[in-house]
């Protein structure tokens, strides 16, 4: 073979080597690429169960200090406090396991008909959820979300129930609590826990609404605030005015007790 053709051979030779080694990176490069992407959306996820979707999205831009130093922000959110009914009564006769598979379903279903309706879960306090809509981002229609996030709460139960009692489980009731009003929203907490909350007499209302429940025998009420703000499709029931703990004067409530179809409500 000439000197100048084995020179040639000898390059294309090296050339296709270098061409395939820097392959090889590549891939690996990719590989660490996609692991790394892989790892961020688990962690994301993970921190999503924990905190609203953009205090995590900011947390992974900017960094957990940038997360942590929401400025506090002054808020008009309707809060929804639901709480379950028959609890006591079902934990004396199932044991442990059985009774945390039914609660987490009882959770599931519920959080499921808030997050439909554009509302957010902030924290399970028991058997009771509390939940807000408007607080993440400004909604005009947050009353309408949250009263029919307690209508879709009402038909999901029963549909629970229905497959309690095909296991021989003993049906489970709700009582749920709607009030609107101002209140400081952000991320409250000690040095070792954060987490965003609104926080104000709104959210003692809906809890004090939602005993009220039993009071009237109902399971949805909503304030004379949350009422004001309803579209006129929702069906409603005025109930007395009741006193209730922390609150000077009596407080108004009405039963929701359905929502007309369109053409009826035309």
């Amino acid at each position: 073979m000439p000197v100048a053709l084995a020179g040639l051979a000898l390059v294309a030779l090296v050339t296709a080597a270098l061409w395939w080694r820097q392959r090889l990176r590549n891939a690996a490069l990719q590989r660490q690429l996609d692991a790394s992407a892989a790892a961020l959306q688990e962690l994301q996820q993970a921190c999503a169960r924990l905190a609203p979707a953009g205090v995590v999205n900011r947390l992974v831009a900017d960094g957990a200090s940038a997360a942590m130093d929401l400025p506090p922000q002054r808020k008009v959110v309707t809060a929804l406090f639901i709480d379950l009914v028959g609890y006591t009564a079902m934990s004396e006769r199932l044991d442990a396991a059985e009774l945390a598979r039914v609660l987490n379903g009882y959770f599931q279903r519920m959080s499921d008909a808030v997050h439909e309706h554009g509302g957010h879960v902030s924290t399970y306090l028991g058997d009771g959820i509390l939940a807000y809509f408007g607080a993440l981002r400004p909604n005009p229609w947050q009353c309408n979300d949250a009263a029919s996030a307690a209508l879709e709460m009402r038909a999901a139960m029963r549909r629970y129930n229905d497959e309690l009692a095909a296991e021989g489980l003993p049906a489970l009731g709700v009582g749920i609590g709607i009030h609107r009003g101002p209140g400081l929203a952000g991320m409250f907490g000690s040095r070792e826990r954060m987490e965003y909350a609104f926080v104000g007499r709104t959210v003692n209302l809906a809890a004090r609404v939602q005993g009220l429940t039993r009071t009237h025998g109902t399971d949805i009420l909503v304030t004379d605030a949350v009422m004001e703000e309803l579209d006129a499709a929702f069906l409603l029931d005025p109930m007395p005015p009741e006193p209730v703990k922390g609150i000077a004067e009596p407080v108004r409530t009405h039963a929701v007790r359905g929502r007309a179809t369109t053409a009826a409500s035309a």
